[in-house]
């Protein structure tokens, strides 16, 4: 491996480890509640189904504690929870004008007759507090409404400046409560930010937050940069520059900017993406006019060559246990989805509909496979099982493309360019087909590529 760092070094991300931000987090203990003959019912919200009608949820104004920061602070991590839970699409946020009950105090009992009246299965309560080091204490609570108790409680320490963490924390562990599946909004997301007119666009790795927020740039704009992926395991990105005159694939590092040369091949290398342990890379390299699969151990820098064939066999992904890569090829005339071994054997097409399909990526729940369809002059995202049934239609348009997985599986971010003067926008689709919604970027934005959970 060749390794230097680059002489327009990109500024590190500005993103501690949820270890480093917060500190003394602990649960807060139920209160006693008097004359509840439902203390034993579980409020859940039953997300298995199709179509999952939202459940209609209070969220209460954090508390601050006395000063106009503290109250500021209060105020930003209620919206952000509340725009965390609504974009989910599993939630009704209640609109606090219709709020009986103003909650003053977040350790007493709710008075739940009066959320009752305005149909809220959930509520949540909570404050910030600045403490004598000038830590922030966040505190919150999850009450069911109908049962007459407290769900979940917790209380974190962090510094004021990462409140939006916090309040992405606490949205999680609401989300995680009330539907038994884990969150996804304290991540990131990295992507390929597009500037300028058509004819002369400048792309550039930026990174952000899963809402849009904390946007950051990665690189320069100095060479042309696609196909950016996170390392499962690490705070690394891996991701394809066409610079110094030919294709590199690089490892970049976000908190310190250092960035490698994963490897000199020869010819064209495509869609670099991490094993699951973090500790290989595996790719595409053309070699005359076909390609084929490649995997690059990062450790000893040994190189396997998986697939042989006078085909094109791009766009490998792992399956989450590393055992299976789906990947693309048009051994068979056209564009289709095939699953091997790891090693390469028993390679199966699985994909057998009308049209062309591409960009396969594996679920985190290892249950079905994501990809782009092409038929009939439309880019469609869809889903399918590993053996090839329940093809599901996500959403369809002139040029949706680049699939990626939230790290619950739940959610799927994807690029759509609608051509002309125009350049592409991220979207997020529900894995059912519902609540699509555009992640709003500084500028054109493409292969986005999701983020774990943060540790």
């Amino acid at each position: 491996m060749n390794r230097f760092i680059s002489p327009a070094r990109p500024l590190p991300y500005p993103g501690p480890s949820r270890r480093s931000v917060l500190t003394g987090a602990g649960a807060l203990g139920g209160l006693a509640l008097l004359g509840s003959s439902t203390a034993n019912a579980v409020l859940k919200l039953d997300v298995t189904q199709g179509t999952v009608q939202p459940l209609p949820i209070a969220i209460s104004d954090f508390q601050g504690g006395g000063s106009a920061q503290d109250a500021e602070a209060g105020r930003g991590v209620t919206q952000i929870i509340t725009s965390d839970l609504r974009r989910s699409g599993l939630f009704a946020p209640i609109d606090p004008a219709a709020f009986v009950e103003k909650i003053a105090n977040p350790d007493a009992s709710p008075r739940f007759q009066d959320w009752r009246v305005i149909n809220a299965q959930a509520l949540v309560t909570g404050r910030m507090t600045r403490q004598p080091d000038g830590r922030v204490k966040a505190e919150f609570r999850l009450w069911d409404v109908f049962a007459g108790q407290q769900l979940i409680g917790q209380q974190y320490f962090t510094q004021p400046e990462n409140w939006r963490r916090v309040a992405h924390i606490i949205a999680d562990a609401i989300y995680e409560r009330l539907t038994g599946e884990k969150g996804y909004f304290d991540t990131r997301v990295v992507f390929v930010d597009e500037s300028g007119s058509k004819e002369k666009r400048v792309k550039r790795l930026a990174i952000m937050d899963q809402d849009g927020a904390n946007v950051t740039y990665l690189t320069r704009g100095d060479d042309l940069v696609l196909t950016p992926r996170f390392s499962p395991t690490s705070q690394e990105i891996t991701y394809m520059s066409y610079g110094r005159g030919e294709p590199r694939v690089y490892l970049l590092n976000i908190e310190t900017g250092q960035r490698e040369v994963v490897g000199n091949f020869p010819g064209m290398s495509f869609s670099p993406r991490f094993g699951p342990d973090g500790q290989k890379v595996i790719l595409s390299l053309q070699q005359g006019g076909n390609s084929n699969i490649f995997v690059m151990d990062l450790r000893s820098k040994a190189t396997t060559r998986l697939t042989d064939t006078a085909a094109i066999d791009t766009a490998p992904c792992y399956s989450p246990d590393g055992s299976q890569i789906v990947f693309e090829s048009d051994r068979g005339g056209t564009s289709q989805i095939y699953v091997m071994g790891a090693d390469g054997s028993n390679a199966r097409r699985i994909s057998f509909g009308e049209g062309r399909y591409s960009t396969p990526v594996w679920s985190p729940r290892g249950d079905v496979v994501a990809f782009t369809k092409q038929a009939n002059g439309r880019f469609a995202i869809g889903i399918m099982r590993i053996d090839g049934q329940g093809e599901r239609i996500l959403t369809e348009g002139y040029h949706n493309e680049g699939p990626t997985f939230a790290p619950n599986g739940r959610v799927i971010m994807f690029f759509r360019d609608p051509g002309g003067s125009a350049g592409a926008q991220l979207y997020t689709v529900d894995i059912t087909g519902y609540n699509e919604q555009r992640i709003p970027t500084p500028s054109y934005a493409s292969d986005p590529a999701w983020s774990p959970l943060r540790s």
